[in-house]
C-alpha cells in the first residue's frame, strides 16, 4: 500500500514567470491575476514596480482595464531583496525599467524558494529587446508571451509603436503615445515615416 504525506508540502519549489508582449496585450491585467490568485491561497504576496511609473497610480500595479493592487514602488532592483523576507510570491510589473541586476535579484529569490513573476515590454517602440526582458525570459521557467491586436489591420500586434514625436527610450504613455501594430503594419508605418524625412 502507497501512503502519501499529509503535512502538505515540505518544499516550496521557487520558479520565475516571465509575462511579455507590446503595451495594450494585457501583460499587467495576467499578473494582478496571477498574484490575486496566490492572495487567495493564503500565500504572501509583495508586489513592486519601478517609482518613475506613475501613470495611473503612485503606489499601486494598474492594468489598462483599471484593474489595481497594492505594490511598493522603488528605484532599484536591491530593494526587492531587502524588501522581500518571508514572502511566498514575489510580483514585479513594468521590469523593462529597472536595471540589469534584476536578473539576478530574481534567480536569488527563485533559489530561496520564491516564486518570481514578472511583466515587462520584450521590446522598445524601435523593437529593440527592452533592458533585463530578454535576460529574464532566458532564466525563467516560463515565459508567456502576451499580444495585442493590431490597430491598423487586426492581426496579432508584434511591437509598440510610438505616435509622438519623441526619441527618448523611456516614455511613459498610453493610447495617445504608443498603439499597437502587426509585424507588416509596423513596416508599412516606418517606411511611410522615412519617406517623409527624406531618408
Amino acid at each position: 500500500m502507497i501512503t502519501f504525506p499529509s503535512s502538505g508540502e515540505t518544499r516550496r519549489p521557487g520558479r520565475i514567470e516571465v509575462v511579455c508582449g507590446s503595451m495594450f496585450s494585457g501583460k499587467t491585467e495576467e499578473l494582478i491575476r496571477r498574484l490575486r490568485r496566490a492572495q487567495f491561497a493564503k500565500q504572501h504576496v509583495e508586489i513592486f514596480k519601478p517609482a518613475i511609473d506613475t501613470r495611473y497610480s503612485d503606489e499601486e500595479v494598474v492594468s489598462h482595464d483599471h484593474n489595481a493592487i497594492p505594490s511598493t514602488p522603488i528605484d532599484s532592483s536591491a530593494s526587492i531583496l531587502l524588501l522581500s523576507s518571508d514572502i511566498d510570491v514575489v510580483g514585479i510589473d513594468e521590469a523593462q525599467f529597472f536595471d540589469d541586476g534584476l536578473v539576478s535579484v530574481c534567480n536569488e529569490l527563485a533559489n530561496r524558494g520564491v516564486r518570481v513573476i514578472i511583466a515587462g515590454l520584450d521590446m522598445d517602440y524601435k523593437g529593440v529587446p527592452f533592458g533585463p526582458m530578454p535576460a529574464l525570459c532566458a532564466i525563467a521557467d516560463d515565459v508567456t508571451k502576451v499580444h495585442a491586436i493590431c490597430v491598423k489591420c487586426g492581426s496579432l500586434a508584434y511591437v509598440s509603436h510610438r505616435t509622438v514625436a519623441n526619441d527618448k527610450r523611456v516614455l511613459l504613455g498610453e493610447t495617445q503615445e504608443y498603439e499597437p501594430l502587426c509585424r507588416d503594419c509596423y513596416q508599412k508605418v516606418m517606411a511611410e515615416e522615412q519617406a517623409k524625412q527624406g531618408v
